[in-house]
């Protein structure tokens, strides 16, 4: 079996990664790999030196934990240690990406990436990064919610129609039926604006928002990313490296001022902080009907709450609510693990450079695939399969 876990996390090496400046942070205290001392010296090595607790640093999580609980979890919140070793034996057995299906078929060549490029860490305690409600699950979609999802998911599988996918009812057909002939539907415009990817590359929108370098934004929970948060005298920012170079930054208004005014909206909505004991408490709202949490836009809604648990530790627990999506609130906690200043002293800046090649080569590629079935050289575009990717997490246990 080959060995796919690390002492902490995998390195994945993406395209697209060009050298930035050096980037100095200072922090007045020992390393936060060294062991913790007394609980009182390590709060007065916790604080900056004008007096506010210190957040400052490169975190991850260094943990696999699903969002909501899996069905054969469903009464428990921890998993117990045998179960964490069972799973990652499992999920180091995985095939992934490098999972082959029948050659010369298009399910073949979705996998795209080999399995290398992929990171797995370990299995983290908890079940899901859900705590509220207790059940680790989303609240129900609101009756509007979940007529706009159907909206959606209808749409979509009505592009994939005559392709192959349907024809041997795969996975990413489910709800849909095969029929031959094309849909009429290819000619209209999606149910709301396009977050997510579709079988039709009729313009940049058509694309998904990575796919058009723009990133997801707050909350920014799982998955294999880093945070870098700096603090100045009344402000905060905050980094985020995520995905193939979609990185972001948020800048937190620490001035006790006002929420921004409801028509104006940002990608990344509008923070802001303020200090409760230890804790950063952020306030976040005001984001852009063209982003998307989970089927939420412009009426979401997220209260953070950071917290340094230790030298390395720093706790992320986040309510999330939008009354138009969901029935209720719900909770996520994450654990972030602090990473040595030393190595990462030079910091590679991530930029989104495949996706500003890639997506004008998706473009011009749809172009000539639509003259070649004019010119009869080719298949009808509308037959073949562009919207499903074999992520490689089909089959893990944890999903």
């Amino acid at each position: 079996m080959r060995e796919r876990f690390s002492g902490s996390m995998i390195t994945v090496a993406i395209a697209g990664v060009a050298l930035s400046a050096v980037i100095s942070v200072s922090i007045t205290r020992t390393s936060a790999q060294a062991p913790a001392a007394s609980a009182a010296a390590s709060a007065q090595a916790l604080k900056t030196p004008w007096g506010e607790p210190d957040l400052q640093g490169i975190w991850t999580d260094e943990t696999d934990t699903p969002l909501q609980r899996p069905a054969r979890y469903a009464t428990q919140e921890f998993f117990t240690e045998a179960q964490r070793a069972e799973l990652d034996i499992q999920r180091a057995a995985l095939a992934g990406k490098d999972r082959r299906a029948e050659r010369g078929t298009e399910l073949d060549v979705t996998g795209s990436y080999n399995d290398v490029f992929i990171s797995r860490k370990r299995t983290g305690a908890r079940t899901s990064r859900i705590v509220d409600p207790p059940n680790g699950r989303i609240p129900s979609l609101t009756p509007e919610a979940q007529k706009t999802a159907a909206g959606e998911r209808d749409f979509r599988l009505a592009l994939m129609q005559a392709t192959e996918t349907c024809k041997i009812k795969y996975v990413t057909c489910n709800g849909g039926k095969y029929d031959p002939t094309p849909s009429l539907r290819r000619a209209e415009l999606p149910p709301r604006y396009n977050t997510a990817r579709m079988n039709r590359h009729d313009g940049p929108e058509d694309a998904t928002l990575a796919e058009r370098c723009l990133t997801g934004g707050p909350p920014g929970i799982g998955g294999n990313s880093f945070r870098r948060i700096v603090q100045t005298p009344g402000g905060i920012a905050i980094f985020y490296d995520v995905g193939q170079g979609q990185g972001w930054q948020r800048n937190i208004v620490m001035n006790g001022s006002p929420h921004l005014p409801p028509n104006i909206r940002q990608w990344y909505g509008d923070s802001r902080g303020h200090w409760e004991g230890n804790t950063l408490v952020i306030d976040v709202t005001n984001f852009s009907p063209k982003t998307d949490f989970q089927g939420s836009r412009e009426n979401l809604h997220l209260v953070e709450r950071w917290t340094r648990t230790g030298p390395a530790s720093l706790e992320y627990v986040v309510t999330i609510e939008d009354p138009t999506v969901w029935t209720g609130p719900w909770t996520v906690t994450q654990e972030f693990t602090r990473q040595r200043d030393q190595e990462n002293r030079i910091y590679y800046e991530p930029r989104c450079n495949e996706g500003n090649y890639a997506l004008p080569g998706l473009l011009r590629g749809a172009r000539m695939g639509e003259l070649a079935f004019a010119e009869g050289r080719g298949p009808d575009p509308a037959t073949k399969d562009n919207a499903t990717s074999i992520s490689g997490a089909e089959d893990d246990p944890l999903q």
